[in-house]
């Protein structure tokens, strides 16, 4: 049994590593991405992370893409509960979005991003950062553990 307990599971239709990571992940994260993009062309840089967290609330509402804000997972050691772990967003159940209003995306943001996405169970995310001239976006993908041969 995993040592990290999996995000609610209310909103998922179906898990990404269950789906084929091509066609439905593309179509999804497309759909996220052009929500970003539409929440950055109008409201540019500079504004607090939460104005960020709530426009893609509503742009993901508009375009009736299910979501669950401020997700969270049961983290366990050794098979004892330690915490909780917290994702910003996680997109048909499939996708963990984490949104950033930073100067530059850092390498912690990155290994939240992976954090999150292993207790979480889910497979891939993006990390927005709307604190620039252009909207970043990079997509962070869980690597599968190698498994271990004699």
């Amino acid at each position: 049994m995993s040592a990290i307990g999996k995000l609610d599971q209310s909103t998922r239709r179906g898990e990404l590593q269950g789906r084929d990571m091509g066609f439905e992940f593309e179509r999804l994260s497309g759909e996220v991405i052009g929500a970003g993009v539409d929440v950055h062309r109008e409201l540019g840089p500079g504004c607090l992370e939460s104005v960020y967290h709530t426009a893609i609330r509503v742009a993901l509402e508009h375009r009736r893409i299910p979501d669950q804000s401020q997700a969270t997972s049961d983290v366990a050691f050794e098979g004892v509960p330690v915490g909780r772990a917290r994702v910003d967003r996680v997109v048909d159940g499939a996708l963990v979005l984490e949104i950033k209003a930073v100067h530059a995306l850092q390498d912690v943001h990155f290994a939240q991003l992976r954090s999150c996405l292993k207790a979480g169970g889910i497979q891939a995310g993006l990390l927005m950062n709307f604190n620039a001239g252009r909207l970043s976006i990079r997509r962070v993908v869980r690597s599968q553990p190698n498994p271990i041969t004699p």
